[in-house]
């Protein structure tokens, strides 16, 4: 008689699977070795940085959100629902055990064995899946948390006309005469506010008034046929009419719309012929490549061959600090500029916040620097305004008040155009936020642009791409980058400007230049003869236009010809007013206008 050999466990390892179980219920350490694992696994990983695949002014706002933040919030938002979850966990551990390996051939006989062995083993799946799907929610979470938010740029113009050009001054005199015209003729009706509410395909007895106003500018063809219907020709007439004055060009009549559609003919003709009288005495050196800003339009154009090769948003200087008119050249560009804070911001937001705050200067990362080196600001009397005696310099960052590029273009008012912290600004349809410079959405792109021609940091033959822009900026380090030519640019405030064909365009008078002064008083205006031995100062008619005791807002502003000056040869019909005082500032001041936005 053969010996039958001894049968062997047909599950090796059940009793490894038995052991398991055994530790779960006595403290579950396997189960939390085993969730801990599947936590690692589940992290996610931060994603890598191409800058070549987003916006270059993405970049500092993406590098202040490298530290993750786990989802707290949401764990502690499960209630008693997820404690119940957490508490089951144990209890099913031994089904979440990988299964036995079965042979190939056995497959089909020891899945309907084990089914006919274990009827709750689809149940105990169906868990397992569920607690499996509550434990990814908080890694999708927390992967969702690492990921900054995408930067959004207000919608800009894709006309290749550029806004400034040789012919411009010409141009916009022309369409001046065109709108005076208008005027004289009576212009256009009024049109009613609930026109905005008017659908694509609805008819209003107000149609007709809207198609002659559209027809009078040119937006909407002469042979188109006459009707009270919001029809196709009359949407497309819409949205070049929003074209022509910076609104969104989506055709849909809407409150703005209305209201530049009623802005009366007269006022269009101010706009164009106080516009091309700031253009008087202008010497802009325009060649194959220079810069234009456009202050009321908030916008930067890039102009290559008589077109504009790019266009970008921008941040200009709001009403009380308006931003200046500039003629000059790009000269430099700056990688991790430092700020150097003016006296008059030390005085005016610096000592404040430091009164209310001792920590302000450590949490904007600005130094106090002395003869002798950097000065701790608790060795100063706050209370005073001693501090004004020190430098106070910002450090390089993310959060300089600079961002991570200067545009640097010399000019007696000291202003710049540069990147900046507060990104979100760009959003917006309105952007008169900066203290007189200009800050640019996308200045990395712009960057390129200006280099283009300048050896790159691999000496001759090589270029400054987005990669090698990145690149430069990473380390971290003041690098400054002498342009091989320099670039024309110039700021310009025009609220009416004509393109080369002939397209009459129209923004905003945010600094309102274009608003006539007051007449001289017809009578009383020669005062009494002054007594003897008074200033002969003080005997000049107040028609004249004498200085008052403070010095005229402006004064500075028009000591030198610029391309939005023009006083002296403004004619009779044009008088807008002095600029703000923001604009007559010494360069001094001016050197930094860009202040206290980014130093919170």
């Amino acid at each position: 008689m053969v010996p039958v050999p001894p049968r062997r466990h047909a599950r090796p390892h059940a009793a490894l699977g038995a052991g398991l179980s055994l530790l779960a219920l006595l403290g579950a350490p396997a189960v939390s070795l085993a969730q801990g694992a599947g936590a690692v696994q589940g992290s996610p990983v931060p994603p890598l940085a191409v800058p070549v695949a987003v916006p270059p002014a993405a970049t500092g706002e993406a590098a202040k959100g490298q530290e993750p933040r786990m989802p707290e919030a949401k764990g502690e938002a499960k209630g008693t629902a997820g404690k119940a979850a957490d508490a089951k966990r144990p209890e099913t551990k031994p089904a979440e055990a990988a299964p036995e390996p079965v042979p190939a051939q056995g497959k089909a006989q020891d899945a309907k064995a084990q089914d006919a062995r274990s009827p709750d083993n689809k149940v105990q799946d169906t868990k397992s899946s569920d607690i499996k799907t509550q434990q990814a929610k908080p890694q999708e979470a927390a992967k969702k948390s690492r990921e900054p938010a995408p930067l959004v740029y207000a919608k800009v113009s894709t006309d290749p006309n550029p806004t400034l050009t040789p012919r411009t001054f010409l141009d916009t005199l022309r369409a001046a005469e065109r709108y005076a015209a208008f005027a004289e003729a009576g212009g256009w009706e009024r049109l009613p506010e609930d026109l905005a509410r008017l659908k694509p395909g609805e008819r209003n007895p107000a149609i007709p008034a809207l198609r002659h106003h559209l027809t009078l500018t040119g937006d909407l063809p002469a042979d188109a046929p006459p009707n009270d219907r919001l029809d196709p020709p009359l949407v497309a007439a819409i949205a070049a009419f929003q074209a022509r004055h910076g609104l969104p060009d989506s055709g849909i009549l809407g409150r703005l719309t209305i209201n530049a559609l009623n802005v009366p003919a007269a006022v269009r003709q101010r706009q164009l012929a106080a516009s091309a009288a700031r253009l008087m005495g202008s010497k802009f050196p325009f060649g194959d490549r220079y810069v234009v800003v456009n202050i009321p339009s908030a916008a930067v154009e890039a102009v290559e061959n008589g077109a504009v090769a790019r266009r970008y948003v921008a941040v200009v200087g709001s009403p009380d600090k308006a931003t200046p008119p500039v003629e000059t050249r790009i000269t430099d560009i700056n990688f991790n500029p430092t700020w150097t804070v003016p006296a008059s911001v030390v005085k005016n937001e610096i000592i404040p916040q430091m009164r209310k705050n001792p920590g302000y200067l450590a949490k904007n990362h600005i130094r106090i620097l002395g003869p002798s080196g950097e000065v701790d600001p608790t060795r100063i009397d706050w209370a005073g305004e001693k501090a004004v005696n020190y430098t106070l310099r910002q450090d390089s960052g993310f959060d300089n008040s600079l961002g991570q590029v200067r545009i640097d273009m010399p000019n007696r008012f000291a202003v710049y155009m540069h990147d900046t912290p507060a990104k979100s600004l760009f959003a917006a349809s309105v952007r008169f936020h900066s203290h007189g410079c200009v800050r640019v959405g996308q200045v990395k792109e712009l960057v390129g642009w200006l280099l283009q021609g300048t050896d790159g940091p691999n000496g001759p033959g090589t270029n400054w791409g987005p990669i090698e822009i990145e690149t430069g900026i990473a380390d971290g380090e003041r690098r400054d980058i002498k342009l091989a030519k320099p670039v024309p640019v110039v700021f310009v405030y025009l609220t009416g400007f004509a393109t080369p064909d002939g397209k009459a365009h129209f923004r905003d008078d945010i600094y309102a230049l274009d608003t006539p002064a007051p007449e001289p008083a017809a009578t009383g205006a020669i005062p009494p003869a002054a007594p003897p031995g008074a200033d002969a100062a003080s005997a000049k008619p107040a028609s004249a236009g004498a200085a008052p005791t403070a010095p005229r807002p402006g004064a500075a502003h028009d000591a030198k010809p610029a391309p939005a000056r023009a006083a002296a040869t403004k004619p009779a019909a044009v008088k807008p007013t002095p600029a703000k005082p923001a604009v007559g500032r010494s360069a001094a001041e001016r050197h930094s206008l860009e202040s206290v936005e980014p130093i919170r």
